[in-house]
C-alpha cells in the first residue's frame, strides 16, 4: 500500500463505525460507500465540532484498511503546499479546513494543480470548511469555480442524545464502558460542543485508569469536581 506522509497522525478513534450520523445520514452514506462510489470532489462544511475531521480521517483509515492509498492534510498546520506533491496518484486525498489557505496563493496553485492532475484518474478529493463554500474568498478564481462545482453538503450539530451516543462510542473505542446515564451527565454538565466533550472524556479516561474506577455517574461527578470542571 502506498500512502503519502500525513500532516498529523490519524486518530485511532476516528472510524466510520464510531461516527453517529443522527441528522447527517445523507453525508455519512457518501463516506460509508467508499471513495469509488462517491463524487470525485466532495465538499463538507459545518461548524467546529460537527465531525468533519472525524469523517475525513475515518475515510482515510477505511481506504488504507482496504489496501488502498490515502492522505489526510490538516491545512491549519500543514507546513507547505509541497504536501500535495504526488497526491494525484492516490485513491483519496482529504484536505481539512480550506478556510485556512483560501487566501494563500501558493496553496491555491497547489490545490488547483492537484485538481487538474486527478481528472484523468480515479483519485477522489474530499475537502472541508467551517463556513459555506460560497463565502470563501480564494486567491485563484479558477480554483474557486472548480471547487464550487463539487458535491456540497452541510454537517449539522448533534442533539444531546446523539452527543451522548458519540461519547459512548468514543469511550468504547478506548476500551471504556460509559453508560448512557454517564454520557448524558457529561453532556448536561459540560459545554455542548463535541471538541470540549471529547477533550474532557480523554482526561476522564486517564483519571479512571489512575483510580481504577469505572466511569459511573458518581465517579464522573467526583473527577470533574477534582479537575475544577
Amino acid at each position: 500500500m502506498e500512502q503519502l506522509p500525513l500532516s498529523v497522525r490519524l486518530r485511532d478513534t476516528a472510524r466510520l463505525a464510531s461516527f453517529v450520523p443522527a441528522g447527517n445520514a445523507e453525508v455519512f452514506e457518501l463516506f460509508a460507500a467508499g471513495p469509488h462510489a462517491a463524487p470525485q470532489v466532495l465538499w463538507v462544511w459545518g461548524r467546529p465540532g460537527t465531525g468533519k475531521t472525524h469523517l475525513l480521517q475515518a475515510a482515510c483509515a477505511a481506504v488504507a484498511e482496504a489496501g488502498g492509498s490515502a492522505s489526510y492534510v490538516d491545512l491549519s498546520t500543514a507546513a507547505a503546499p509541497g504536501w500535495l506533491e504526488g497526491c494525484e496518484n492516490l485513491d483519496l486525498v482529504c484536505l481539512d479546513g480550506l478556510e485556512a489557505v483560501a487566501g494563500d496563493a501558493d496553496w491555491n496553485d497547489a490545490i488547483f494543480r492537484l485538481h487538474t492532475l486527478m481528472q484523468d484518474g480515479g483519485t477522489r478529493l474530499y475537502v472541508t470548511s467551517t463556513v459555506p463554500p460560497a463565502s470563501l474568498d480564494f486567491r485563484l478564481p479558477d480554483l474557486r469555480s472548480r471547487l464550487l462545482a463539487a458535491s456540497v453538503h452541510q454537517l449539522h450539530e448533534l442533539d444531546e442524545s446523539a452527543q451522548a451516543e458519540a461519547l459512548r462510542r468514543r469511550a468504547a473505542g478506548r476500551g471504556l464502558d460509559l453508560s448512557t446515564d454517564g454520557a448524558l451527565y457529561l453532556v448536561h454538565r459540560l459545554p455542548r460542543d463535541m471538541h470540549s466533550l471529547c477533550a474532557v472524556l480523554d482526561r476522564l479516561d486517564e483519571a479512571s485508569l489512575v483510580a481504577q474506577r469505572r466511569l459511573t455517574v458518581p465517579f464522573l461527578r467526583q473527577a470533574l469536581e477534582a479537575q475544577g470542571v
